[in-house]
């Protein structure tokens, strides 16, 4: 029997992969108990190798450190692929609201950080493991520690006491969120309660309109679409009893009926063009467009041709080869309008509308092989992990510093993953992975980099804890995940006018909070949080990582 001994005892490579291993089972198996509907998720393998730990299991500590550190750079670089296609559009347009509060309320948090250091005498390592916890960023706590081996490669007591301080103030960072949206639910929910036309301004919207404005009969549409900054598709018209698809060159007359795709936030506009809007709900979920004339087919189809990725829809020029129409894209479950500028990307769905064979010979130009999308695109993975602790490596000088700063294993490969998701297929560089492969290595590089941060800091855990400092800890992990947050909270539902349930999920999204996020969706009746929390999640998960690091190289 020594060989079992051996084989879990002994710190050997085996017995630190079974290490991990189990402590990534135990936690995720206790990441599905909820008390309340709320549960830790996924954080459970951190406190459980926190308690393995803390039982004097010991482990090969080089490769614990690559386990580690390898899971982080994995997780970060595949939220960056994920994020990267609207990581730029959420910056723009009703984004830009919403991201500076959230930037906001980061850098709140961080101004907090470094008055209690000056006030308490608290370390800034152990503040920012305080800020880290509070916010529920373990990839930042991952560049905070980094950027401490920068300056210090010794100091070993620094980087464990930070992950500590980390731990003590997560489950803080929880409860500090949760009760911050039931003060605000409680002050604003009754106030301003969504309505039909409030929800979903930013969706595709198909809507039919009467031609009765003058000064567009007898133009072509391509003429009509200078008249106005909007961007809407003209799926098909009717005239005289008869339906088409139209081309740009169609001419509209007085008395043609035209069914739009826009945002619903343009409609008005687009009554203004036309002259009146039909009463006919053209968005029921179970709608059948083959009914409106039975010559004319819909179907999706999906880009899987590697020539098209990144190509402009427009260039395409689709509608006037082959007459048919381009309703709808939806690119990862979300529905796009299918303006001319949009870039093409692998795994993009193609509402189209047209006869039967101009519909087949589209989809074979734009591939239609499901089968393709099923096999992993592994270059773009290795090259991009490449790029990422490549460029994370670069020293940065900075005036004023006397160590040049690195973006290091969490810096750089979110960076680059964001720039490749974003405009890889711009130079139809193939980076789309499936939803639920991105998830598994996402969640499969957290869970590594948690079990080996629990295991790497835990010895110590609860005799710092059960003590005067730890107490201290406690008190000031809340403080930095409620004061934040319910005074741009506030802010934002008294003098900007956003609503309860916007306001909570940008609040969720900025704090990287998944678990309070569970708790608001509960508390409405719409998805309205789950978007604002896309809408900043990616900005805030890149901003903190990165200043992370700049508080450390700047006040240590």
């Amino acid at each position: 029997m020594n060989w079992i001994q051996d084989t879990f005892l002994q710190p050997t490579m085996i017995q630190t992969v079974a290490v991990i291993c189990i402590v990534c089972a135990i936690g995720v198996y206790l990441g599905k108990l909820k008390y309340k509907g709320v549960s830790l998720g996924i954080t459970f393998v951190f406190f459980t190798g926190i308690l393995v730990s803390h039982f004097g299991v010991v482990v090969n500590s080089d490769m614990l450190s690559f386990a580690q550190n390898f899971g982080l750079i994995l997780f970060v670089y595949t939220l960056g692929l994920q994020v990267g296609p609207g990581f730029f559009s959420s910056l723009k347009k009703g984004g830009v609201m919403l991201n500076s509060a959230g930037l906001a309320v980061i850098f709140i948090g961080l101004i907090m950080t470094v008055v209690l250091h000056y006030v308490t005498g608290i370390s800034v390592s152990d503040m920012m493991g305080l800020l880290c916890g509070a916010a529920n960023n373990t990839p930042s706590l991952g560049a905070a520690q980094e950027a401490m081996l920068q300056i210090n490669t010794v100091d070993e007591k620094s980087i464990t006491d930070m992950a500590l301080a980390c731990a003590v103030a997560y489950p803080m960072g929880v409860i500090g969120m949760i009760l911050a949206i039931i003060v605000l639910k409680a002050l604003f929910q009754n106030k301003k309660k969504e309505t039909n036309a409030e929800i979903g301004q930013t969706q595709t919207y198909v809507a039919e309109f009467q031609v009765c404005n003058p000064a567009i009969y007898h133009k072509s549409i391509k003429d009509i679409m200078t008249l106005t900054e909007k961007h809407f598709v003209i799926s098909r018209v009717w005239r005289n009893g008869k339906v088409s698809i139209p081309t740009s060159d169609t001419t509209l007359e007085e008395g043609d009926h035209l069914l739009i795709i826009s945002v619903k936030a343009d409609v008005d506009n687009i009554k203004v063009l036309f002259g009146e809007q039909e009463n006919v709900d053209w968005n029921k979920p179970d709608i059948d467009w083959n009914a409106i004339d039975s010559q004319l087919i819909s179907r999706r189809i999906v880009v899987t041709r590697n020539r098209i990725n990144g190509v402009r829809l427009g260039s395409l020029r689709l509608r006037n080869l082959y007459g048919i129409n381009i309703t709808r894209v939806n690119r990862a479950g979300i529905d796009l309008l299918a303006s001319p500028d949009l870039h093409l990307q692998i795994g993009d769905r193609l509402t189209i509308v047209g006869e039967a064979n101009a519909v087949n010979n589209v989809s074979k130009i734009l591939g239609d092989q499901l089968k393709r999308l099923r096999e992993p695109n592994l270059l773009a993975i290795f090259v991009g992990l490449t790029l990422g602790v490549v460029i994370g490596s670069i020293p940065l000088a900075i005036p004023g510093m006397n160590t040049p700063i690195k973006l290091g294993v969490a810096g750089g490969p979110i960076i680059v993953g964001i720039l490749m998701g974003a405009f890889g297929p711009r130079i139809h560089l193939t980076t789309y992975t499936t939803q639920s492969a991105n998830l598994m290595m996402r969640q499969f590089g957290i869970t590594i980099y948690l079990a080996g941060l629990g295991i790497s800091s835990g010895q110590h855990f609860f005799e710092t804890v059960f003590r005067t400092e730890g107490l201290l800890w406690l008190g000031l992990g809340f403080a930095l995940a409620i004061i934040p947050v319910l005074l741009i909270g506030l802010i934002m539902a008294r003098f900007f006018q956003v609503d309860y349930a916007k306001n909570v999920g940008m609040l969720c999204g900025c704090m990287t909070n998944p678990i309070a996020l569970d708790y608001a969706n509960t508390t409405v009746d719409n998805d309205e949080p789950s978007v604002a929390y896309a809408t900043v999640y990616p900005l805030s998960t890149f901003m903190r990582i990165i200043t992370a690091q700049l508080i450390i190289m700047l006040f240590q």
